[in-house]
């Protein structure tokens, strides 16, 4: 076994250092899980970085890894009862401080004439009211529009207090609106996942319904990817498709997306989030649902998706396939250059391996002429992952998204030997 990706099990406990003397060991991920302690150091870890620890908030170790140093000693004994009362004041204190934070928030409750929260079965989802909503988005004026979809409109706004949030506006004259917004939110009211859009509350009366999401400020993939003045390396790139394979595979236990640049969302530190329920279907053990209305952009639709607009997990794994293409080769699937029979899984297909450096976006090559066969070599099996998620044939293709995301990571670990330090984030 060359591989172990131990990644969101929510594993407790210690790093074993034994796990250093396996040799046959090239790649390891713990992220996303509760671990705690040192980091060992020899073996395959001295090749390991930042990313495999990551969201494990009580490891320690060489800062490389990304974590605190670690305790010299441990507390003597001498000094045990001392730090037992300290301890015991800091938790009597923090209790007093939650129940006065309580029972000035309960009173303030009580006495606010409008209820602005609801608790739903799952979570706790702001109910903002219409009026605040206008405000923020300055009567939903032109400068505030982020975007406009199938079901409506998204709008930048600034509540009252103070922070920044998209409002998805419905269009309740469009087929299915109503049942849209239901739709979504009921899926996003119960996701919960770091690469996905978290809903922070609604507005919702017979003749206006809204949702409102977290505001990602750096915009969507398809802003930075077709950018004149952003660019996004290598390492970037093969994060932000990390990250939507993650999402997918925890969407593919029960959800099917609608999977496209423009609805994957970058925030504050380039983490992708998958936005835009909208056409999103809970999928009953396995079984797909049909839609009555095509909302996927043309060139990612899988080729069963037909007039009918079947959708299913093998559908999403396409869309993926397409996009991972695109992202590499800075080539939208609906470019003028593909007409006919030719699209741009075969311009791709056809350049594997031996002019791939042909359709690979060219600012990607020039990052480090000494590693250039190698660096090649890793987006060759980047284009190859793409290619098997993308088959004509349903049946043919990669389903399994775990596979992709530990394929991906090990290409990472890879290209981290070859590229420069600057591109490492």
């Amino acid at each position: 076994m060359e591989t172990l990706d131990l990644s969101h099990n929510n594993l407790s406990g210690t790093i074993p250092t034994s796990l250093e003397e396996l040799g046959y060991l090239k790649y390891l991920d713990v992220s996303f899980n509760e671990l705690s302690g040192p980091i060992p150091t020899g073996g395959l870890f001295e090749s390991l970085s930042s990313q495999f620890f990551m969201s494990n908030a009580r490891l320690c170790g060489d800062p490389r890894y990304g974590v605190p140093l670690c305790q010299e000693n441990a507390v003597t004994e001498s000094n045990r009862k001392k730090v037992i009362l300290r301890a015991v004041y800091i938790c009597l204190g923090i209790s007093a401080l939650v129940f006065g934070i309580t029972l000035s928030y309960m009173v303030a409750r009580y006495h606010k004439k409008e209820t602005v929260i609801e608790i739903s079965s799952n979570t706790a989802l702001l109910r903002v009211p219409l009026h605040e909503l206008v405000e923020a988005t300055e009567g939903y004026s032109e400068s505030h529009l982020l975007g406009t979809g199938s079901y409506g409109s998204v709008y930048k706004g600034t509540l009252r207090n103070g922070h920044d949030v998209a409002i998805k506006v419905f269009n309740l004259q469009s087929e299915g609106g109503f049942k849209s917004f239901d739709t979504e939110c009921e899926v996003l009211r119960r996701l919960r996942h770091r690469n996905l859009c978290k809903v922070i509350g609604s507005c919702s009366n017979e003749e206006f319904k809204a949702l409102v999401l977290e505001y990602m400020p750096n915009g969507s993939l398809e802003k930075w990817l077709y950018s004149e003045t952003n660019f996004l390396n290598i390492m970037q790139r093969l994060k932000i498709m990390i990250d939507v394979a993650c999402a997918l595979e925890y969407l593919h236990h029960g959800y099917s997306v609608d999977l496209k640049p423009s609805n994957v969302l970058l925030d504050e530190d380039m983490v992708a989030r998958l936005s835009d329920f909208g056409v999103a279907k809970l999928l009953n053990d396995g079984v797909s649902i049909t839609l009555t209305r095509t909302l996927a952009t043309l060139g990612y639709i899988a080729p069963e998706y037909g007039s009918e607009g079947l959708v299913s997990v093998r559908c999403d794994v396409y869309s993926y396939g397409i996009m991972l293409m695109e992202v590499f080769t800075r080539v939208k699937p609906n470019d003028t250059k593909f007409t006919g029979d030719l699209s741009l899984r075969r311009w791709v297909n056809d350049s594997v391996p031996n002019t791939i450096v042909q359709v690979i976006d060219s600012d990607l090559l020039s990052v480090n002429e000494r590693y250039f066969n190698e660096i090649l070599e890793c987006l060759v099996s980047i284009i190859e992952i793409a290619l098997k998620c993308s088959m004509e044939s349903p049946t043919e293709r990669v389903i399994d998204m775990k596979y992709v995301v530990v394929a991906l990571k090990k290409i990472m670990s890879q290209l981290l030997q070859f590229l420069p330090p600057a591109d490492h984030v």
